[in-house]
């Protein structure tokens, strides 16, 4: 079974499945990465709309190119993700989490934080993961955190949340509002830039 949800982002469609793709969050908007870690990725970057792939758990957000409709391409990545599942298509090759921590450690994008804000940056990471998670996902999205210094906090938008025009308002007015109250520190939640 497979269903369509719409995202926030009107570039993203959700499409879920009733089975585990991929324990975790795997984002390939990068094509490079996508031909070398997931099969079914690289499949969906074929499509020449297909301009983002981002798995985790029992869906795949697809971030299409803006001069494409939804209801042109929709049936269409929906049969084929269908399919390929049915088929038993590998989704992402074992060794992907590994091979991502050392990307994101070379590009400068791991988890960073002083000795002295590890008690704060761990009770961030814990709000995160338990009230904005669940509801990003539900989005087609991700966030990771990644910095704190100086009372802010710097987080990764990844999926559908990527790119949303709703993404700004999610990050100042829901994420940092939260923040803010449980963890008097934070003075601030901005969006990582690459």
């Amino acid at each position: 079974m497979l269903y369509t949800e719409q995202t926030p982002n009107p570039e993203a469609l959700k499409f879920v499945l009733n089975r585990m793709l991929y324990k975790g969050a795997a984002d390939f908007s990068d094509e490079e990465l996508a031909q070398d870690w997931s099969p079914l990725a690289a499949a969906l970057h074929e499509f020449p709309y297909v301009q983002g792939v981002f798995i985790s758990n029992n869906f795949v957000s697809i971030t299409k190119e803006m001069n494409y409709s939804w209801s042109d391409i929709m049936l269409k990545l929906k049969e084929f993700i269908k399919n390929y599942v049915q088929e038993g298509n590998p989704i992402i090759k074992d060794g992907f989490e590994e091979v991502r921590e050392q990307i994101e450690e070379e590009r400068g994008l791991g988890v960073e934080y002083a000795e002295e804000d590890a008690e704060i940056a761990k009770k961030i990471i814990e709000l995160l993961d338990q009230y904005v998670k669940p509801a990003v996902e539900m989005d087609g999205g991700n966030i990771e955190f990644k910095k704190f210094k100086d009372g802010k906090v710097t987080l990764e938008l990844q999926g559908a949340c990527s790119g949303c025009p709703s993404s700004t308002v999610t990050l100042k007015s829901g994420i940092e509002g939260m923040l803010k109250r449980m963890v008097p520190q934070v003075k601030e939640v901005v969006a990582l830039m690459e």
